[in-house]
């Protein structure tokens, strides 16, 4: 895959917002690509549904309320922007989180952030924002956790892989960071681990990527979320790569249990694709 030209940066007013700038505005400048950076949250008329049946006082109240929020995206978005050429900012859509996910459909990747529910600016998306975005665009997106820092990303890189499409898609994704790192550790659980590794290993020989440690973890594949973290910690990853699984079913989002813990307890940031 080629470096990413087209990069889709997602606002909103939680605390975090600052470091997902700053990464948009770090690989525009590695990889020479432009950012679009888009507020997205709920409007208040939509958190607080009981105004719409209240005086027109209480609406206008809640319009106030979203020209605030979007008052002070923009304003964190030009302070921690710096100026940058490569950045720019779009108006939110009309509808929202919905047209977030349309325009991801044009973007090689977005940048989103993992969801706090401690922050007090959690109401503002839909609870199932993050995994809604990530299935239904296809895209591949860098999510960055809510908590510690977030510093320069894809010097020691871990690979989560899986004979699947999703797995593949994430590979295909993660390869301008590959080649680029110090570092390329590539794990893969269940039978027939330690085969799957060593043909993921030649293809990476072949895109470039030379020098990659393998981890075969063995024939069980259960809890694998918690089981990628902690190995992700013994390498000093600053980069994990993996697939990511889910499907709707009765309006509901039911993601795959890796990806679950993942979207859940990740403690560095994650490439992930499905």
């Amino acid at each position: 895959m080629q470096p990413p030209k087209s990069i889709l940066l997602h606002l909103d007013g939680s605390a975090r917002t600052v470091e997902r700038i700053r990464l948009a505005r770090q690989l525009a400048e590695t990889f020479e690509a432009e950012v679009t950076a888009q507020p997205c949250t709920l409007s208040a008329l939509m958190r607080y549904p009981y105004a719409i049946e209240a005086a027109a006082e209480a609406v206008a109240i809640m319009q106030e309320i979203d020209k605030d929020a979007r008052d002070r995206m923009h304003a964190t978005f030009m302070e921690h922007s710096a100026g940058s050429p490569r950045l720019h900012w779009a108006e939110a859509q009309s509808d929202g989180p919905w047209g977030f996910g349309r325009r991801a459909l044009y973007a090689d990747l977005l940048i989103l952030g993992q969801r706090d529910r401690n922050d007090p600016m959690d109401g503002e998306l839909p609870g199932d924002f993050l995994p809604s975005v990530l299935v239904q665009s296809g895209r591949p997106a860098l999510v960055l956790p809510y908590a510690g820092p977030i510093g320069p990303i894809g010097r020691n890189v871990l690979v989560a892989w899986k004979e699947t499409r999703e797995s593949a898609r994430a590979v295909s994704a993660s390869l301008p960071w590959l080649r680029k790192a110090e570092r390329v550790d590539v794990v893969a659980y269940g039978e027939g681990a330690n085969e799957s590794l060593q043909s993921l290993q030649a293809y990476l020989r072949m895109q470039g990527v030379d020098d990659v440690r393998l981890h075969p973890g063995g024939d069980k594949d259960d809890d694998v979320g918690n089981k990628l973290l902690s190995l992700a910690s013994d390498l000093s990853s600053d980069l994990l790569v993996m697939g990511c699984y889910g499907h709707s079913r009765a309006r509901e989002w039911v993601m795959g249990g890796a990806t679950l813990s993942m979207l859940q307890w990740m403690t560095l940031p994650v490439l992930m694709s499905h």
